[in-house]
């Protein structure tokens, strides 16, 4: 057995607040990749279709795939880069 990493990697995301507010934005970012329907995002992945819920992260990974993200496992992983 060994211990492994994950390689810092850079990624790009946003929170979907599950109101109008920010609507544009997310569709914006996820293109044609989802669609939201109430206060959901449906996003297509690599492992089928997922839900994001109010408060979820919207992830676009390094090979330009989308994935909701629970925000404690988003504050665990990723931190802002400036």
């Amino acid at each position: 057995m060994a211990k492994y990493r994950k390689k810092p990697v850079e990624i790009e995301a946003i929170l979907w607040s599950g109101s109008r507010h920010n609507q544009a934005e997310v569709e914006g970012f996820i293109g044609e990749a989802g669609y939201i329907k109430g206060q959901y995002v449906n996003i297509t992945t690599l492992e089928g279709d997922m839900k994001a819920s109010p408060g979820d992260w919207i992830i676009k990974g390094i090979k330009g795939e989308f994935y909701p993200c629970k925000p404690d496992i988003f504050e665990a992983t990723y931190e802002e880069v400036k």
